[in-house]
């Protein structure tokens, strides 16, 4: 097979995926960053992923308010006007890493680890990246830890970033 058969192949197979879920914090950040040196390494695009809570899971007074969706459209305009300023801070910030202005976005409701597993199966992604803002203590047991869930649950390679501290 020629070289140019074998650029014909690849340019029309389906492109790999890293799927890097992000919650805006300084540890998102740095796992998108390894996202992009990852996905490089792979010959792979990212899917930038963030996950607004839905409020209709939760039982109670939220679940009153959603039924009007109203407050959750305003909720899902507000994350996917976050998600915007997020990634032009990011790319501004760290210019110098390849590919960081090319990357695709997505923004979906649901429960993060339930949503990120399977945006991870339908895109058929080659590793889950996420970062972790290490919680230790009761706030941990109280709230528990998105990733930690993430890893226990995943079929595939799921890789936890925190960023250094100052």
């Amino acid at each position: 097979m020629s070289q140019k058969e074998k650029e014909k192949d690849r340019d029309q197979a389906p492109k790999r995926q890293v799927l890097a879920a992000v919650d805006f914090s300084p540890d998102a950040e740095e796992a998108l960053v390894q996202a992009c040196r990852i996905a490089s390494c792979l010959h792979a695009g990212v899917t930038v992923l963030h996950v607004v809570h839905d409020p209709t899971a939760m039982p109670g007074y939220y679940a009153r308010i959603a039924k009007k969706k109203k407050n959750l459209l305003r909720m899902q305009d507000a994350a996917a006007e976050m998600l915007d300023a997020f990634m032009q801070a990011a790319a501004k910030a760290r210019h110098q890493v390849q590919d960081m202005q090319a990357l695709d976005t997505l923004l979906v409701a649901g429960l993060p680890v339930t949503r990120i597993l399977e945006v991870a199966d339908q895109l058929d992604a080659e590793m889950i990246i996420l970062g972790s803002k290490g919680e230790t203590g009761l706030r941990r047991l109280l709230v528990g830890s998105i990733s930690e869930q993430v890893i226990r649950l995943s079929q595939r390679p799921v890789l936890i970033v925190k960023s250094p501290r100052k």
